[in-house]
This record gives structure tokens, sequence and C-alpha cells, in this order.
């Protein structure tokens, strides 16, 4: 039986949504060699991901997000014969076959205003129909699921909480390779950590004024990602609030490197609005750094009792949970304690099996 991977996106950005789907393509294929993968990739990717016996690399011409994708990429996948197609960015192609697609979050229904026109309207145009042609709904965390229902009004039954997982990559990491990385980054030796994508919902404008509030000899803050929407107003925030020579953007890295940042890290900070799940959240548990979120959407039920939590709203809260991990060695610890407990709970293997599961009650359905 032919199941086709939408793999696509993995060209053109890194992180969150491609990482899951890397990390299903790896695993998938071993637990389930009864069955032949067929991974659609785009022409313009030189990296085919994963190699076994029963994957297949397919290329094709339609890009991720073209206005016509869900008839274009319909058309080539067609003379595939495929059983069921996994669509892990929301929006599945026109065609036959059963589908099966993932919702990582709604932030476009939940809180428009954090996307671009252009984002909206892809989202917004097509996610109705999405859930309708779908014969069942993977949601990276209950939150989402619980959005999709509320939201978009779709049946319980059709939907299903599979939790994503740090790569084993993130693991504590040496003393001296933390402090020959930093000095190749030209980043301070101690400082407070953010990681993700500038934009919006990620709440970047409110973590500075916190900052801003903490002390003058407060460890300096490293904003590691990529530019996103309003990017030039987090520069102009930057520069009001006279931060400039206290906080350090680091873009382009590579993503070996991101284990010695969260080892190396004081804290990381995650105040974001919205989350459909948060990986860096794990990410920075497994390499034992004490993390403080915001009280919203995914990140308390990813992170449970092992995060320090704040309102997002308020700047004053984000300070002073900041304040309480760099000052209260007791609580500190706990933190990283109860982190490294929580991330036992987690690992693509185990979403990869519940995935499976999915896949095969759509295809043994009548």
């Amino acid at each position: 039986m032919r199941i086709g991977i939408d793999a696509r996106l993995t060209h053109y950005t890194r992180g969150g949504i491609s990482t899951y789907i890397r990390q299903l393509v790896a695993c998938l294929p071993a637990l389930d060699p009864a069955n032949q993968y067929l991974i659609f990739h785009s022409r313009k990717a030189r990296e085919t991901l994963s190699s076994p016996a029963n994957i297949h690399r397919l290329n094709c011409w339609t890009p991720a997000h073209y206005r016509l994708e869900r008839l274009a990429l319909g058309l080539e996948i067609l003379p595939h014969r495929l059983a069921l197609l996994h669509s892990p960015d929301f929006i599945p192609p026109l065609g036959p076959f059963r589908s099966v697609i993932t919702i990582h979050d709604l932030t476009f229904l939940r809180y428009p205003q954090f996307l671009t026109p252009d984002s909206r309207r892809y989202y917004n145009d097509q996610i109705r129909e999405a859930v309708k042609k779908a014969d069942a709904i993977l949601a990276d965390s209950y939150a989402t699921r619980a959005d999709v229902i509320d939201l978009l009004g779709v049946a319980a039954d059709k939907i299903t909480a599979v939790y994503l997982a740090p790569d084993p990559i993130f693991t504590p990491q040496p003393t001296e390779v933390v402090a020959g990385v930093l000095a190749r980054l030209n980043l301070p030796r101690s400082y407070l950590l953010f990681v993700g994508t500038f934009e919006p919902r990620k709440n970047v404008p409110s973590l500075l004024k916190a900052y801003a509030s903490l002390p003058p000899d407060a460890p300096p803050l490293v904003l590691a990602g990529n530019k996103g929407w309003l990017f030039d107003d987090i520069l102009s925030l930057v520069r009001d609030l006279r931060l400039t020579d206290r906080v350090h953007f680091l873009q382009d890295f590579a993503t070996a490197d991101l284990p010695t940042l969260y080892s190396g890290a004081l804290a990381l900070v995650i105040p974001s609005h919205y989350e459909g799940f948060g990986l860096p959240v794990l990410e920075a548990f497994a390499c034992g750094a004490p993390v403080v979120i915001a009280d919203r959407a995914s990140l308390p039920e990813i992170a449970a009792d092992a995060a320090a939590r704040c309102n997002p709203d308020d700047p004053a809260s984000i300070a002073q949970a900041i304040e309480r991990v760099l000052l209260d060695s007791a609580y500190r610890i706990s933190l990283i304690a109860k982190g490294f407990a929580r991330i036992k709970d987690f690992s693509w293997e185990k979403c990869a099996r519940e995935t499976l599961v999915v896949y095969r009650k759509v295809i043994n359905a009548e």
C-alpha cells in the first residue's frame, strides 16, 4: 500500500513544521515496513529525506503555499495512486485519496492580527475546506485540538492530539564546548535566551520591556531566530529602550549550535501569546536549561510544572518570573530537575507510532 507524505516545506523553512516532517519521515518507514512511503519533495531540494528500502522520493513542481496549490499538487500526486496522503502543513491537495492533515495551531483564527495579510488569506481561505476533506486530523497538543473543535466546529472523534518531541541532538553540552561555540558566535558567557521567529505572536516586545525593567547588571539577552513580520519594529524598540549594548541578535546560525545555546543559557524565556506546541521548551529541558513560559495556549500543557510561568500581557510579570529563576537557586535547580523528568514523556518514535495508528484507522475505515 502506498502512503504519501508532503515534505515540500522542508526545502523552504527549518524548525517547527519542517522538523516535524523530517522526524516523521525518519521514523515511520521503519515502524511500518509492509507499506511503501512516497515522500513528495520540492524539485529544488538537494536533500533527500531518509532512505530506507520502503521510501521513495518524488519531486514536485508545485511550490509550498502557492495560490493554486491544492489543484496543482493534486494533479501531480494523482498518478501515484495513493491509499493515503498526509499533509503536515494544514492544507491537503484535491484528489481521490484518503487524507490526514496536521494542524499545528490556529493563530490565524485566534489572533489574526499576528499574521501578515498574505498568510491570513492563505490559511483562512482554505482551512474550513481542509478540515472537511480530511478523514482525520492530527493536532500537536490538546490545546490546539480544543481550538479546532471550538473555532472550526470539527467533531471531537475526528481529531487526535499527538505530541511532538525534541531532536536527540538536544543534550547538555560540556562546559568547554559551550565556551568554544559562544566565542565563535561572539556571544557573552552568561545570558538569557529567547529562541523563535521574530514575529508578533512570539511577544518579543513585551520581553524587551520586561528585560529593560531588570537591574542594569542583569545578564545580556540573546534573541536567536529568524526575521519575521514587523522585525523592524523590534529593532526600533531595542533602540528606544536603550538596550542596544545589552541585547544580542543571533540569526542564520546552524541548528547544531542550538544545544550549546540552551546549555549555556541562564534561562530560556518564551513569553508567546500563542503556541500550538512550543518545541524550544522541550529542547531547553533536554539541555538542562530552566525555562520561563507564558501561561497561555499549549505552553502550560507541554511544560507541566517544570517551568516558571508569567502573564505575557504584563511585562512586570515576565520580569518577576525571570528574576526568580536568576536569584532563587533552589527554585532554579528544581526547575532543571523537573525539566529532565518531563522530557521523558516525549519522543519522536512515540509520535510516529501514534501517527501510524491514525493512518491505519483511516485506511481501514469502510
